[in-house]
């Protein structure tokens, strides 16, 4: 059983940092493509960046320069580094785990899911 535990979300004015951290157990972490999606009141669920088995990155356009993501195989840690925060980076954080990261784009396999951690830009 896939299990993914968020960690990191909390309240931060405008301009400040958060780092996320998403542990994952239950599969074999370093075979595995990881993810990190946000959903704001009222909208959808969007993928914020990715990384694959090979720690190739993939981000949003919103968060590009801003935010980065980053694996430790031997703690099967992934974590999301934000910088620059603005409020509308405001959403609840979901950690996501697959076999490969065309999974998160193309609805392409299984995808799991963690619970998610609010994140909260104050102006």
């Amino acid at each position: 059983q896939v299990q993914l535990v968020e960690s990191g979300g909390g309240l931060v004015q405008a301009g400040g940092s958060l780092r996320l951290s998403c542990e994952a157990s239950g599969r074999t972490f370093s075979d595995s493509a990881m993810a990190w999606y946000r959903q704001a009141p009222g909208r959808q669920r969007e993928l914020v960046a990715a990384i694959s088995s090979a720690s190739a990155t993939y981000y949003a356009d919103s968060v590009k320069g801003r935010f980065t993501i980053s694996r430790d195989n031997a703690k099967s840690t992934v974590n999301l580094q934000m910088n620059n925060l603005k409020v509308e980076d405001t959403a609840d954080y979901y950690c996501a785990a697959a076999d490969r990261v065309a999974a998160f784009y193309y609805n392409a396999g299984v995808v799991y899911w963690g619970e998610g951690t609010p994140v909260t830009v104050s102006s």
